[in-house]
């Protein structure tokens, strides 16, 4: 931005109804203003890896290339309604323009989790090679994703392969415990260890990273971050002349970048709880130096530890899981004939779960010819994207920190991780799959069963119904508050999870929905509603057709009953279940369409009435609730059952609500969405001038002016007394309100004439610039 001349001249009398509609708030406050010290933080490289992923200014996300190609648009009638959807959709068979990007979000989040814990002379080595964190943080992030594609047997015998499985490395002990800010219902009130809330505000000196999530202000805080990156950097990542035909177009399908965010990190790093198992190890990787003197002795310790030792997990875990044992081998100071020696030592004491890994001891660097950066870890807790966005904050350098790997070193981590888990971890949870179907759950669905279950309500087997204690009979320890790791609840549980992570929905959802029955019986009411939470889900995730009548009798009433005894049957109530039952709730039923639209619109209202979220969470679920009326477009030529002006209204509503928050890119986008879905419902043939009723119009003129003002003051264009400087503010106002004006004025081009060029604001929305070249080539 170029000072102004003295001799620049100052903005002609404009009448006065046109300067009411471009009043601007005075001496506002500007967060830009407190960046201006710090330039290189706005352009730093190491910041915009960590906001790439909410980097798009429109809200469109690339393609991963997992989603489902959706189909067209066939054309109906009334009397002859083709495709539509009315309930009974599947996952397979989408709404038309809505993506299942979601589903495939909620497949990749409940995975198997594998623990992993190495000798002191392994951890040296890798921090030698740049990963502070050791060996945990060197498989991290190719866990994520296995390469290729794996091989899944289900409970009938019929095989699938799946080309976006994963596995989560986590430490031995992680996970352990909610965050205490989980005790509260009203998250602006709610204090965490990670960070103390100074205003309504998380401090970020005090956030310490944590991979275990389920804070739900922390994520917020984080959504916040990106959102404030967005809002100063928006001009950053203005296409040229030569690209502005390449630019995403927003579409209705497109999700919010900030609302993925949001949903991911809600399921990163799953708390270590009785009541599920997702978190529980499935498998442990204990990794022994080939540097050691007496590698088997070593590698018989770290299991000592993990058994009986420092590092056993509570009586409510299961301690037998699966041991994988791997032998480091440094390649540049090792002896590999020695090493294979010890290797061939280690499958005759422990059996074939092992692995040699052979890695490279130096440090890579960048200019290296065979170097490769490190993969970025996609599932982090919100606590540790806060900690290392405060941490390149305040760094002096700002070049990436991200290490660099040899390709070699890549190439054997990837063979590793696949053996791992599709040679020893998806076998192992079929055989216990298959195990615990014959000998629990067979038992528990025949009549001796039903029989056993009935008697402890009504027999003197079981005691009375009524009983404010668990009776002799029942499993469940009542002060405790969970069940034994070898109760038949319990891997009733682990295999009804299992199932759901080797993506067996119909067998989850059958021994789900035996549990819930259980642990009603037995007044363990969180449990109870984890097991309705997933039997909602895995009854969602199915690829059988879903009737209305089941979904309202069945779906809806265990979505019920989980966000009820997660917020009011507790002692400790635990909003982040609740939040996260009816979140997912709300992507899996608008897959559905139709009917299921309305319901997951229902339950999207039921988090923003419940206060589970903040602000900026409210603001986010408003556009989804928005998003969910959208889906039903209605039917034939007179599109019988649309929602598309409830959804406008939604959308408007999210607009409002982006505006308090000072979040204007955002508003403007709802505001745009509003204005499409008002012309598909109005006048789909073309798009309208204004809409029909005045109050609306003038109400959304008048949001729109004000979403104006507000970007002007973001970007630091506030009047300051000066006549240069409101010479400059006043140009910037009539440049934008021609564009963002969606009225006609005659003439408008003639006012500006005599003003200065105006500076650059950042791009306006794609639609309102289309409305803008409509009004021009109509008055010229």
């Amino acid at each position: 931005m170029t000072p102004l001349q003295d001799a620049t001249p100052k903005p002609p009398k404009y009448p006065a109804d046109l300067e009411a509609s471009m009043t601007l708030p005075k001496q506002r406050a500007s967060p830009a203003s407190s960046l201006a010290s710090l330039p290189y933080r706005r352009s730093n490289p190491s910041l915009q890896k960590l906001f790439e992923s909410t980097a798009s200014l429109s809200g469109s996300r690339a393609s991963s290339g997992s989603a489902t190609p959706t189909a067209s648009v066939v054309p109906t009638s009334v009397f002859s309604p083709g495709s539509r959807l009315n309930g009974t959709g599947t996952p397979n068979r989408l709404p038309p323009g809505v993506s299942d990007e979601y589903r495939n979000l909620i497949q990749r989040a409940f995975v198997p989790h594998v623990a992993v814990l190495a000798d002191t002379e392994t951890q040296e080595l890798i921090r030698g090679k740049g990963l502070e964190g050791g060996l945990l943080q060197l498989l991290r992030p190719f866990g994520e994703l296995v390469p290729g594609k794996v091989t899944i047997r289900d409970s009938v015998g019929a095989s699938r392969s799946w080309g976006d499985f994963g596995v989560r490395f986590v430490g031995s002990n992680d996970g352990l415990g909610l965050p205490p800010s989980q005790a509260g219902r009203n998250p602006g009130l709610r204090v965490s260890t990670d960070g103390q809330r100074a205003g309504g505000r998380i401090s970020s000196s005090s956030i310490r990273p944590r991979r275990v999530g389920g804070d739900v202000p922390l994520i917020e805080e984080l959504v916040e971050r990106h959102l404030q990156y967005s809002e100063f950097n928006a001009h950053d990542s203005m296409p040229g002349y030569f690209d502005q035909n390449d630019a995403p177009v927003q579409t209705e399908s497109n999700s919010s970048p900030f609302y993925s965010l949001f949903l991911k990190r809600l399921l990163s790093g799953l708390p270590l709880v009785p009541h599920e198992t997702f978190a529980h190890p499935v498998a442990s990787v204990i990794a022994v130096s080939s540097k050691n003197p007496n590698p088997i002795e070593e590698l018989r310790k770290l299991y000592s530890r993990q058994n009986d030792g420092d590092l056993q997990l509570p009586q409510w875990v299961e301690n037998q899981y699966l041991r994988y044992y791997v032998l480091v081998h440094d390649e540049e100071t090792g002896d590999i004939a020695k090493s294979n020696q010890t290797f061939d030592a280690m499958k005759r004491h422990f059996g074939l779960h092992c692995h040699l890994l052979r890695l490279k001891g130096q440090q890579c660097i960048p200019s290296d010819d065979d170097s490769v950066r490190l993969p970025t870890c996609e599932w982090i807790s919100a606590s540790e994207e806060l900690a290392e966005i405060q941490k390149r904050e305040t760094a002096d350098d700002i070049t990436d920190p991200t290490p660099y790997l040899p390709d070699s070193d890549i190439t054997a981590i990837r063979t590793f991780v696949r053996e791992l888990v599709a040679q020893s971890v998806v076998p192992h949870m079929e055989r216990h799959v298959s195990q615990w179907n014959e000998q629990v759950l067979a038992r528990r669905r025949g009549i001796s069963g039903r029989f056993m279950s009935i008697s402890k309500r009504w027999t003197p087997f079981g005691g009375n119904r009524n009983s404010s204690v668990s009776s002799s009979s029942s499993n469940y320890d009542s002060h405790a508050g969970f069940y034994q790791a070898s109760s038949p609840e319990s891997l009733m549980r682990k295999l009804a999870d299992y199932s759901f992570m080797l993506r067996d929905f119909k067998l989850a959802l059958s021994t789900y929905d035996i549990l819930r029955t259980d642990f009603n019986n037995d007044k363990a009411w969180r449990h109870y509603a984890g097991a309705a939470e997933m039997a909602a889900l895995s009854a969602l995730l199915t690829t059988a057709p879903l009737s209305s009548k089941t979904r309202t009798e069945n779906v809806d009433t265990w979505i019920e009953a989980a966000s009820y005894n997660y917020m009011n049957r507790q002692q400790n109530t635990t909003p982040y279940y609740a939040l996260r039952s009816l979140a997912l709730s709300i992507e899996l039923l608008r897959l559905r369409g139709s009917s299921a639209a309305d319901a997951a619109a229902r339950w999207g209202s039921r988090i923003l009435d419940s206060n589970l979220v903040g602000p900026v969470a409210a603001a986010l679920f408003t556009e989804r609730v928005s998003a969910c009326y959208a889906v039903r477009t209605g039917v034939g030529s007179l599109r019988l059952g649309s929602r598309r002006r409830k959804a406008a209204l939604w959308s408007i509503l999210a607009a409002e609500s982006w505006f308090r928050l000072d979040k204007a890119l955002q508003a403007e986008k709802c505001l745009d969405a509003a204005l499409r879905l008002y012309n598909a419902h109005f006048d789909p043939a073309d798009v309208v001038e204004s809409l029909p009723f005045p109050q609306m119009q003038a109400f959304i003129d008048e949001l729109r002016n004000e979403i104006l003002g507000l970007r002007l003051a973001n970007r630091g264009f506030e009047g300051s007394g000066e006549d240069g400087a409101e010479g400059v503010e006043q140009s910037l106002v009539v440049e934008e309100a021609e564009t963002l004006d969606a009225s006609p004025r005659a003439h408008r081009k003639s006012l500006i004439g005599a003003v200065a060029p105006p500076m650059d604001v950042g791009p306006l929305s794609p639609m309102l610039e289309r409305s803008e070249e409509r009004r021009d080539d109509q008055f010229e």
